[in-house]
């Protein structure tokens, strides 16, 4: 499995898990440039939610989560604010991020409001 198979599993995994808890899924893999792409954009009840997935086979190299650096996390920012522009009729909203390894066994993590 490589780099962007991973991937797509994941996000896949965190598509199913945001499903299962009633979110709405709007939009998954919105591209803003070519720097900032938001993998899943939802609705958790009136609250508009831009999730960042990462995942991992295993932790042998690290947790998901050590991935989303700061500027990773100010590209989101950027993103988050062009959509909010084109899409006047959200007023709350947050970001969350979801961290999943495969290996050894799967597991799911997913902070809010980071």
């Amino acid at each position: 499995m490589n780099n962007i198979t991973t991937g797509k599993a994941g996000e896949k995994l965190a598509i199913d898990y945001l499903i299962s808890y009633g979110y709405k899924i709007l939009e998954t893999n919105r591209r803003f440039s070519r720097f900032c792409e938001i993998d899943i954009i939802a609705l958790d009840k009136s609250t508009l939610v831009f999730v960042e997935v990462k995942t991992r086979k295993n932790n042998k190299f690290g947790i998901p989560f050590e991935a989303i650096t700061k500027t990773k996390y100010e590209h989101i920012k950027t993103g988050l604010f062009t959509y909010l522009s084109e899409n006047p009729q959200y007023k709350k909203y947050r970001i969350d991020a979801m961290g999943i390894t495969l290996e050894p066994e799967l597991k799911i993590e997913h902070l809010k409001n980071i």
